[in-house]
């Protein structure tokens, strides 16, 4: 991968120096992943970063007992994760597992650290999508007593700016499972059915299960209901 590519993909590099930006580079590891497959388990020491190449991921989390495990986060192309488990230097909290086939590059903890220190733009930019992560989850504490159908229009539309891919008049997504689509909105799967569901019968979105993605037809249209108060 050339060094304008890599910068271009991930938003994090973005601001990093070109010799960061090589460096980084020749010491990054390419993973590939089917579908269904776990990449990082709970529990496991932290290290190394992970940067999604192509492909989409889920973050999940087992309860105390570890009988019911819920979908944190879904990520996609462009975006990264691990890194928390190395700049606190504990145990993983939660584990990734490969919602289709994905492309990874990893960076070892202690290399990643080392950039952090040398280059203090990239040090910054990481803060910067940190905050991001953390405004989004207290948006979807701000959407706890929204209509179902609103909060979940927000997981769509949050999904498809962050990695959807243009399609002609609209974006797509991956047809994500109704169950982790459930567990990021906090609404039941029966809910989340029956509002996509509904969507496609108006024309908003179009699931194609042979494609394997959502194609979000209007999304302006859906960002203005997603913006709506119940």
């Amino acid at each position: 991968m050339q060094t304008e590519v890599f910068s271009e993909l991930f938003p994090l590099l973005a601001a990093a120096n070109p010799e960061t930006l090589d460096w980084l580079l020749s010491v990054a590891t390419e993973h590939e992943y089917p579908s269904g497959r776990a990449v990082l388990m709970e529990d496991a020491w932290g290290n190394a970063v992970y940067f999604v190449v192509s492909g989409w991921v889920k973050v999940r989390r087992h309860s105390g007992t570890g009988e019911e495990v819920s979908t944190l986060a879904i990520l996609g192309r462009g975006d990264f994760f691990g890194e928390m488990a190395i700049l606190d230097e504990s145990p993983r909290s939660t584990d990734v597992i490969a919602l289709s086939n994905v492309r990874l590059m990893s960076i070892s903890a202690q290399r990643f650290i080392q950039t952090l220190f040398k280059d203090p733009q990239l040090h910054h930019r990481m803060l910067q999508l940190m905050v991001r992560r953390l405004r989004q989850t207290n948006l979807r504490f701000q959407l706890r007593h929204q209509p179902a159908a609103i909060k979940l229009v927000n997981t769509l539309v949050g999904l498809a700016e962050s990695y959807g891919q243009s399609a002609g008049s609209g974006v797509y997504i991956l047809n994500i499972p109704a169950k982790d689509l459930a567990d990021v909105t906090d609404i039941t799967v029966e809910e989340t059915s029956k509002i996509l569901e509904k969507l496609d019968s108006k024309g908003w979105i179009r699931i194609d299960p042979k494609q394997q993605v959502i194609h979000l037809m209007n999304l302006q249209q859906l960002t203005a209901l997603a913006s709506k108060k119940g």
